[in-house]
């Protein structure tokens, strides 16, 4: 036997095709992993030629298995390919917009329910999307069924021990089930812990005041919190509270899929727009939330302290009704 022979015959020995198939699969996620943009497209025929070196051609199930998980790789890279690409014609578009370019990166408001652990029944998502809702648009019937369904989850949830022992109620939500305009404030006060209700305090008076000014009443709206239990003192939710009634929010948008919604606040804002730029430098400009135009305004209860702010918080909501196109 000559030694190339014997070398080659030595190699074949040495190569599992089942290791070699985990191995690479583990590489590529690596990489993908670590932020590159670009891996090699897989021959099913390459493979298939391989795995007469590794001995499998006889087994042919073992051969078509490679296969077929080669093919869904190539599936896998080709959305992947398409998603960058979307991308890069967002930023390239934003570029050419000029001064004051609108924000070109949505995110996804799935719950990515099913986590194998079963204590973080909503775990926090970010995967950033490009394109409408997720949920497809359901009659009022099916909403309202979905939306009772789905307060009943958060009136069972306890993964935030510390807000979950004290709480008298969580506080879902409540309006429209297809509203034009949804409300999103921050967290639930003393009098929406007492009632269940959100912003039904001095806060809330001033922003029933507010949707009445833009000829809309509290029954035409949608109203909700970032979380759903009052935080002890009234303090500003944590990010931890905050990633576990994430998948809440994102699935109540996702049922309600409004035209606008107005962020109340900073802690509003900065958790659907996943930013830490202040109400300031959000003012003045339409940003995104899958297909919703988003808002961003002073938090009622600030307005109560700083009188002075009122003015801007109406600039703010004349800008929205100009664009819907609403009389006022």
């Amino acid at each position: 036997m000559s030694h190339s022979e014997s070398e080659s015959e030595a190699t074949s020995e040495a190569l599992d095709p089942w290791q070699v198939k985990n191995e690479a699969s583990a590489l590529a996620q690596h990489l993908h992993q670590a932020g590159v943009q670009w891996l090699p497209k897989p021959d099913p025929h390459s493979i298939t030629k391989w795995s007469h070196r590794f001995g499998t051609a006889q087994g042919s199930v073992e051969s078509e298995a490679i296969v077929k998980s080669s093919r869904t790789t190539e599936q896998e890279l080709a959305q992947r390919g398409d998603l960058e690409n979307d991308q890069r014609k967002q930023a390239e578009a934003t570029q050419n917009m000029g001064a004051n370019p609108q924000p070109t990166t949505f995110y996804s408001a799935s719950s990515n329910l099913g986590a194998s652990d079963p204590k973080r029944r909503h775990p926090p998502t970010l995967e950033i999307i490009d394109g409408p809702y997720l949920g497809q648009s359901l009659s009022d019937e099916a909403r309202k069924a979905s939306l009772v369904q789905l307060e009943s989850e958060v009136k069972q949830c306890f993964n935030c021990p510390q807000l979950a022992e004290k709480r008298n109620h969580t506080v879902f939500g409540e309006g429209s089930v297809r509203p034009r305009v949804v409300f999103f404030g921050e967290a639930p006060g003393a009098d929406e812990d007492r009632t269940g209700r959100p912003f039904v305090g001095a806060a809330g008076g001033l922003l029933t005041k507010m949707i009445e000014a833009c000829k809309f009443v509290r029954e035409d709206v949608y109203i909700l919190n970032t979380i759903k239990c009052r935080p002890p003192n009234n303090r500003n939710p944590e990010l931890a509270e905050r990633e576990q009634c994430r998948g809440f929010y994102r699935q109540q948008l996702d049922l309600l899929q409004p035209e606008y919604i107005v962020c109340l606040g900073a802690v509003a804002a900065q958790e659907l727009l996943q930013t830490k730029m202040s109400v300031g430098s959000l003012r003045g400009k339409f940003h995104r939330y899958h297909t919703s135009k988003v808002l961003v305004t002073y938090h009622p209860a600030y307005l109560l302290r700083e009188t002075t702010r009122k003015g801007a918080a109406w600039q703010d909501l004349q800008m929205m009704l100009r664009d819907a196109k609403i009389e006022f």
